[in-house]
């Protein structure tokens, strides 16, 4: 899972088998990032549909992030995004940009690293390369 700024540089990366989903994995996916070393957490998270859940709405938003993420149609009491907040969904292409950036190192396509931590090196590597080329 990646966590990217607005520009599409990459802030936090997390590692996990294939089985869990991704709704279980935000919390620690916005936790790998160093808020710290950063200017300030974000006002909003765009998400896709697979994050619908009013746990995580709840969550993000009791951290002070507006969560932006479009209903499933069952999901009926997803109530507080309106139309407005959602136009904001359009710029979900640059998440969508840095995870092919990750894509054009061969070494993360497949896998060929047997221990997690040297794959995990890789994955922060390419992260690296990608913001440097974006300075």
């Amino acid at each position: 899972m990646v966590l990217a700024d607005g520009a599409g540089a990459p802030l936090g990366v997390l590692l996990e088998a294939a089985a869990p989903a991704e709704v279980t994995l935000l919390q620690k996916t916005v936790q790998q990032v160093p808020w710290d070393l950063l200017d300030a957490k974000p006002e909003r998270l765009i998400l896709d549909r697979a994050y619908d859940s009013n746990a995580i709405r709840r969550d993000l938003a009791a951290c002070g992030i507006e969560p932006i993420v479009p209903a499933r149609k069952n999901n009926q009491a997803a109530t507080h995004q309106d139309g407005r907040k959602l136009r904001r969904y359009k710029k979900r292409w640059k998440i969508e940009r840095t995870n092919a950036w990750l894509q054009n190192f061969r070494r993360l396509v497949v896998r060929y690293e047997r221990l997690t931590a040297n794959y995990l090196a890789f994955i922060h590597l390419a992260c690296a390369l990608i913001t440097l080329r974006r300075v």
